[in-house]
């Protein structure tokens, strides 16, 4: 038997979870909404992350323009995601909601743009 100890992301109440681990059988106390049994069962069998960064544009009013993926990824995978985010270069102009990179990692999920970016020369 595992017991892993978390303070629930799923609601502003920040919960302290318990999660005991026993073969297949997985039991949460402490939370005060089912989305916290959900969110600590997902954290134990399938941690996953929304990754936010920035990329490179050129012609752009700043050096950098923010990006994130459009679902949550594989924790896992998060270093395989940020080095192919860094080698990213784009050209301006942008716009929220474009597709900088369409199958980050391997992922099958989207790094897209968070701000728009003007061309400036």
């Amino acid at each position: 038997m595992e017991t892993r100890e978390f303070t629930c992301i799923g609601c502003p109440l920040g919960c302290q979870l318990t999660v005991t681990m026993n073969a297949d059988d997985i039991t949460v106390t402490g939370n005060t909404c089912p989305r916290g049994e959900a969110y600590a069962k997902k954290e134990v069998t399938n941690p996953t992350r929304i990754v936010t960064s920035s990329v490179v544009i050129k012609h752009g009013p700043l050096a950098r323009v923010s990006v994130k993926t459009a679902n949550d990824i594989p924790k896992g995978k998060i270093f395989d995601v940020m080095k192919e985010i860094r080698e990213t270069v784009i050209e301006a102009p942008v716009a929220i909601g474009d597709v900088v990179i369409a199958d980050v990692a391997g992922t099958g999920v989207p790094v897209i743009i968070t701000k728009n970016a003007e061309r400036v020369s």
